[in-house]
This record gives C-alpha cells, structure tokens and sequence, in this order.
C-alpha cells in the first residue's frame, strides 16, 4: 500500500492549494499596488507591486513544475531568478529616472498600500513556510515572499519619513534598496537552482 503513490500525490496536491492561493494574492496586491503607486508617485510602491508580481509568476511557475522531474524543477527556479533579477534592474532604472525628473509621493497612500501588502505576505509566508525546505522551486517561491514582507515594512518607514521630512528621497531610497534586496534574492535563486542543475545531472549519470 505503501507504494501506491498516495502520499506523494497528497502533497502535490497541497502544494498546488497553496500556490494557488497565493498567486491569486500576490496577483491581485500587484495591480492594487501598481495602481496606488502611480496614483502617489511612489518608487517604493512601484517597486513592491514589481516584486508581488514577481512572486506572482514564481508561484505560476512552481505549479507548473509540481509533480515534474528535478530538472524541470530547477529549470523553473531558474527562470525565477532571472525575471527577479530583471524586474530588479527595471526598478533601479525607474528610481534613477525620478530622481532626474522629480516626483511628488503621496505618504498616506504609502503606509496604507503597505500595509495590505504586508498582511498579504505574511498570511502567505506563514502558508508556505511548511514548504521552504522542500524542492528548489518551493524555497524560490518562499524566498520571494520574504523579500515581500522586508520591502513592505521599508516602505511603510518610507512613508512616514516622507510625511515627517516632507521629502521625496526616503522613497527614492527603499525603492533603491528594493530593487537592490530583489537583486540579491535573485542571485540566491539563481545559486540554488545550479546547484539542483548540477545535482540532477549527477543523478542521471
């Protein structure tokens, strides 16, 4: 009975439930929070609703790779990690072009969209956190909602420092440091899955 495949299609089966769940949320607080942050002019809500999308795709991505072989698994971490690292450069981008041009954020639009944001993330992260130590493409999926919650609590500081100094640059700078944190995130991915590249290729052998 114990060959029967039962368990192990128990757990995709979780697995798929909670990628689902969370590439609805993350889908959903990424078009809330793009919108928000093109209505307060803010680089760091930009930045945060790039990374939600971000997480967004990962999930579609690891529900693809459910079930597949250690191969595709890591294939699919890969490319992750390498949309991560793009959108990572594109918020830099962006930041670099408002400080030249100017722009005027709106704190209270900030702090509330943040902090949907982060109870979002964090309802998340506790749903993937049984997870995080399993297949390559599942601790992806966790380490881009981690990423999440320190970007939303940043720009929650953000916020309150742009209502307190009456300044634009504190969210010019967490949209840097965003971007800057995405980066790395993107690296680690990008780490893992070459290593599961190279485990997967001794496991053929």
């Amino acid at each position: 009975m114990s060959d029967c495949g039962c368990h192990h299609e128990a757990k995709n089966a979780q697995e798929r439930r909670v990628l689902w769940i969370a590439l609805a949320l993350n889908a959903a607080m990424a078009v809330i929070g793009g919108i928000a942050g093109w209505i307060a002019h803010s680089t760091g809500l930009l930045a945060d609703a790039l990374d939600m999308l971000s997480d967004a795709t990962a999930y579609a991505i690891g529900l693809v790779a459910i079930g597949r072989t250690a191969r595709f698994k890591a294939n699919a971490a890969w490319v992750s990690g390498s949309v991560l690292l793009v959108l990572g450069v594109g918020v830099l981008v962006e930041v670099g072009r408002r400080v030249m041009y100017g722009a005027e954020p709106v704190s209270g639009w900030m702090i509330g969209t943040a902090l949907l944001s982060l109870a979002v993330n964090m309802t998340v992260l506790r749903m993937l956190a049984p997870l995080k130590s399993g297949e390559v493409h599942l601790r992806a999926t966790w380490l881009f909602t981690r990423a999440d919650v320190v970007a939303n609590v940043g720009v929650i500081l953000a916020g309150l420092l742009v209502w307190w100094l009456a300044s634009p640059y504190p969210d010019f700078v967490i949209g840097a440091l965003i971007g800057l944190y995405v980066i790395k995130e993107a690296f680690e991915i990008l780490g893992d899955a070459r290593r599961a590249r190279a485990d997967a290729r001794k496991t053929a052998v």
